[in-house]
């Protein structure tokens, strides 16, 4: 058997040889290929993405509407905003309480940067660790009242990072049908079976954990605390009632409800009287109140060590500049020191709400706290609203399909803590007329 293998070698050896010795000499180009691809394949501007930016840039411009996307502050977005050299009073920023500007939190960054540089210049596991990364990390996890904490340097990332680890194929994501995009990336990126629920319906999330828990190895649940697009939230009581039934982990993604929500804005937990711990994985960004950059993860000591060393987007990221890291430090700081900003955050949220629905205003299941849409029921009526108030030095982003369902497409409203009752009936007097001269 082995001489008829080495047999079989030398003559295909031999063949090979034969070949070499027959193609001309210096003939070293390559081979064409059997067919040619469509270029569809090949162009950039044949991609779906690229045509589908042209109609929709077409489309404004035979409608007369500007694109109302990228528009460039050149000062820091608070209540106001400078928009082209005009001030605007800006409804579209996620600076909630005013700290982006805040003195305390502005040196904060200064002393970071003149401290350790512009870049850690490495991933933190490797020599990017600095003193400032756990003494932001420790806030964290004593202002959430768990054992420890995470930062990642994308908001993004740490829940693609965070859930692609944490699960795989024979896992299963439970989440709520309006959740962000980085939920779904990262349940994408794991390989686990994701399944959405009814939008805050505990009872449809009990049906499918029912009908297939047991099929599955891991299973995690993932909510938001405030929904950016509506500005409702969750009975988050129910869903731990369920979470503990089921045995499953429960992640509830802070994004825009730490700071926020609460009498001192300690998030859903303290809106809902919930104890932290009652929570397996606490999601948070760095980029609204607490006024940087990134995000961050909160929870056991267990949880937080695995994703230290094997979350993809912590493990081979550079560690976060000393300088984002700061101001958020300082945020956390600033907003315990001034409690009044969230007092006037919730009463000027509330006087909108309420200002809103008087004057008939479609506001859905908005709570008043720092998010009220305004849904006008057309992507069309939306971009035209946005860009007559816009002309009226009020900035306010239209949200428009597919990001939402047409007959829901809105503006957005982020209030601040800095707006004033008057700037709030300027706006919505303002949209009432507008509104009025394109419906009839």
């Amino acid at each position: 058997m082995s001489q008829s293998r080495d047999v079989l070698k030398q003559r295909l050896l031999q063949e090979a040889r034969q070949r070499r010795q027959q193609r001309p000499e210096g003939d070293t180009a390559p081979r064409p290929a059997a067919t040619s691809v469509d270029e569809r394949f090949t162009r950039f501007d044949r991609h779906p993405g690229y045509q589908q930016l042209k109609m929709m840039r077409e489309g404004g411009k035979r409608l007369g509407i500007p694109d109302p996307f990228f528009k460039v502050h050149e000062s820091t977005a608070g209540a106001t905003t400078v928009i082209g050299g005009r001030e605007c009073i800006n409804f579209a920023s996620y600076n909630y309480l005013g700290l982006a500007h805040h003195p305390q939190v502005i040196q904060a960054g200064v002393d970071a940067l003149e401290r350790y540089g512009s870049s850690v210049s490495a991933s933190r596991p490797v020599s990017g660790e600095r003193p400032i990364h756990h003494e932001l990390e420790r806030a964290i996890a004593e202002t959430y009242e768990v054992e420890e904490a995470v930062v990642f340097v994308s908001g993004h990332a740490t829940n693609v990072s965070t859930l692609g680890y944490l699960l795989g194929p024979k896992d299963l994501l439970l989440h709520d049908e309006y959740i962000h995009n980085s939920t779904v990336v990262g349940a994408q990126l794991s390989g686990a079976r994701r399944m959405s629920f009814a939008h805050n319906d505990p009872a449809a999330l009990e049906t499918l954990l029912t009908r297939h828990r047991r099929q599955f190895e891991r299973v995690v649940v993932v909510i938001e605390g405030l929904y950016s697009m509506d500005g409702d939230a969750p009975d988050l009581k129910r869903f731990v009632e369920i979470k503990k039934r089921h045995q499953v982990w429960l992640m509830v993604d802070e994004a825009h409800s730490f700071a926020v929500m609460g009498d001192r804005g300690l998030g859903l937990r303290e809106y809902c009287d919930v104890p932290a711990t009652d929570v397996d994985i606490w999601m948070g960004t760095l980029s609204k109140t607490l006024s940087g950059c990134g995000g961050y993860i909160a929870g056991c000591r267990e949880l937080v060590q695995m994703l230290r060393y094997f979350a993809p987007g912590f493990l081979y990221s550079v560690g976060m500049p000393a300088q984002v890291a700061g101001p958020s430090l300082a945020a956390l700081q600033v907003m315990k020191d001034e409690p009044e900003r969230l007092e006037r955050l919730h009463d000027i949220s509330r006087f909108f709400l309420q200002q809103a629905r008087l004057k008939g205003f479609d506001i859905g299941e908005s709570i008043g706290v720092a998010v009220v849409p305004v849904i006008v029921g057309s992507s069309v009526l939306a971009a035209g609203l946005s860009d007559a108030l816009f002309k009226h030095d009020i900035n306010v982003q239209p949200i428009l399909h597919p990001a939402v369902p047409e007959k829901s497409a809105r503006l957005r409203f982020f209030l601040n803590c800095d707006h004033t009752r008057e700037q709030i009936d300027q706006t919505l007097d303002t949209l009432e007329t507008e509104w009025k001269a394109r419906t009839g």
